[in-house]
């Protein structure tokens, strides 16, 4: 086979490969819209990523240093603002907001 060749043949089967890879999640996504499992995850499962985050982030902090006051503060604003308001983005703004200015001013190292 010539070098063209081979290489119309390697990108045919790359782009093949690519659009299978890319189309076979909405090919399986199709049945499972009606299942009770995927339906029961996709109102519990964001809920459990933000504790999974919430443990991941704080799991390192000691209580003995004053530095761990910014991110508590920054959570509690985060769920204050989020019973509050109701609203993800806001609370998520506002938590970050809290923290960056607590750690870079009143708490920096």
């Amino acid at each position: 086979m010539s070098d063209t060749g081979y290489a119309v043949a390697a990108i045919l089967v790359t782009a093949a490969v690519t659009w299978s890879l890319r189309a076979l999640p909405f090919a399986v996504l199709t049945p499972l819209r009606a299942s009770a499992t995927v339906r029961c995850l996709s109102t519990r499962m964001p809920a459990g990523v933000m504790v999974a985050l919430v443990v991941y982030c704080l799991r390192d902090l000691s209580v003995t240093q004053p530095r761990t006051v910014a991110p508590l503060a920054a959570l509690a604003v985060t769920v204050g603002v989020h019973l509050w308001r109701r609203n993800a983005l806001l609370s998520i703004f506002a938590g970050t907001a809290a923290h960056v200015a607590l750690a870079s001013t009143v708490f920096a190292p």
